[in-house]
């Protein structure tokens, strides 16, 4: 991943909660051992017709109110506290396609390294969870997260993060997910990344004409249980162009270098804040249609 100003304050929000929390390391290897036994989801692309059942389906599963907005793809919506999911769509001059965006529930989640209290966690079956118990609104979660996914109820009074968390409720009782049973063309599936590997190769193998040969998400900032397959470019879809390193690793080596010539952690937060404050003066940061 290119060190750019945006991905300059994901690195500094999860060097941060490095430095400040405490959390037990896996190895890479356990943590590739593990992750192709756990939940996963894949999203083909090519069989989405836009009739946006998975994203109605979440909000009535969250108790949300749909908006005019969420039928309207002249006016695209983005992530928020009240959308976990969205189907977006792409419309080129000889090529469209729809794509589902939501937490990718990666292998390695930035969102957990940054978080300094542990409100953030990734479970053994591959769910990135959050405990509002725990949040002290710092939202470091979401300047970490790589796919921007994260939001904050700034409407209310005592707010929480809010992202898709794979309807935990439904898979502790042995459910898929709202939004993989309400999918009529079958381009949601649910089951375990092996398996969803599996059926992702197999689809590009009897049919390398329909597909892009390559599977996003398979080893994108470490692997993510999110996976996709499109016949439109990843970058077009929105999905950002990733190499296979973690978030959290690039701000470990970040955070090494910092002990090494003994920078003491408050000079250097101080820094970044006056560095924010400079920055947004000059222009606004970045963002993605």
């Amino acid at each position: 991943m290119s060190i750019n100003r945006r991905n300059f304050f994901k690195v500094s929000a999860i060097t941060a909660g490095t430095l400040i929390g405490s959390s037990k390391k896996i190895s890479a290897s356990e943590k590739k051992a593990n992750f192709d036994q756990e939940y996963s989801m894949l999203n083909d692309c090519t069989r989405c017709i836009g009739c946006r059942s998975c994203q109605f389906a979440c909000k009535s599963y969250r108790g949300f109110g749909q908006t005019g907005d969420d039928k309207r793809y002249d006016k695209p919506l983005d992530l928020n506290s009240k959308n976990h999911t969205l189907i977006k769509l792409y419309k080129g001059e000889k090529e469209s396609s729809f794509v589902k965006i939501q937490c990718m529930h990666c292998n390695d989640p930035a969102c957990v390294s940054a978080c300094p209290v542990s409100a953030l966690n990734k479970q053994s079956n591959g769910i990135v969870t959050y405990d509002k118990n725990k949040c002290i609104g710092c939202r470091y979660c979401m300047i970490a997260c790589p796919f921007n996914v994260p939001t904050f109820e700034y409407d209310k009074a005592f707010p929480e993060i809010m992202k898709c968390d794979f309807c935990k409720e439904l898979l502790a009782s042995g459910k898929s997910p709202e939004c993989a049973r309400v999918c009529p063309t079958g381009a949601i599936i649910f089951g375990k990344r092996d398996e969803m590997l599996k059926e992702a190769n197999r689809r590009i193998k009897n049919e390398p004409e329909k597909y892009i040969n390559h599977i996003y998400g398979e080893k994108e900032v470490g692997g993510t249980s999110i996976l996709y397959l499109s016949s439109v470019s990843f970058e077009k879809l929105g999905l950002q162009t990733f190499d296979s390193e973690p978030v959290p690793d690039m701000a470990e080596s970040i955070q090494h270098s910092i002990f090494k010539y003994f920078i003491p952690p408050v000079a250097l937060y101080g820094a970044l804040g006056i560095f924010s404050l400079i920055s947004k003066k000059k222009d606004p940061i970045d963002r993605e249609e």
